[in-house]
């Protein structure tokens, strides 16, 4: 099946595709932000460079579309046909990393959030409510543990002694 945009056009097209700032990320930022939600965007040094991070309570947030990450990957299968063995290797290679990036997050005390871009665009209420009621659960979590003890200096005073 040949391309239906000339070389130009379809370098244009791919061009226009971002990684960070997407619409499915601000339409989440924005309903995360009414909920009162404070977050950092795209930290380079946490990796996977998650969309959404909250540092302290180490919860990342993914927002992935359905073509780039590989949802339906057997219907997707079918439905490429300009040099598919170039896409189907490259999205197998982006579901990999994803699955790379989760375990190492976990396996270092994280907790990974993905989201289809369709179920945001469906459902972004939802999902930043359950963000928020997660983040609040581990915060009551943290404010549960017990207070880290401080070991007292000896008492070098004689006089101070029982």
């Amino acid at each position: 099946m040949a391309d239906v945009h000339s070389k130009e056009t379809r370098s244009y097209n791919m061009s226009r595709i971002r990684s960070t700032g997407t619409k499915i990320e601000l339409l989440l930022a924005q309903e995360l932000r009414l909920l009162g939600v404070s977050y950092r965007k795209n930290v380079k040094t946490i990796k996977g460079k998650p969309d959404f991070a909250f540092i302290g309570l180490k919860v990342a947030v993914f927002c992935d579309s359905e073509f780039w990450h590989g949802k339906d990957f057997n219907s997707l299968e079918k439905r490429i046909g300009t040099n598919s063995e170039f896409w189907l290797t490259k999205i197998r290679n982006n579901i990999s990393r994803d699955q790379n990036i989760n375990d190492m997050l976990i396996s270092s005390g994280w907790t990974v959030l993905r989201y289809w871009e369709k179920d945001i665009k469906k459902n972004v209420g939802a999902i930043a409510a359950e963000i928020k009621e997660i983040l609040d659960e581990k915060r009551s979590k943290r404010k549960l543990r017990p207070p880290k003890l401080q070991p007292h200096a000896p008492c070098n005073n004689p006089e101070n002694l029982p």
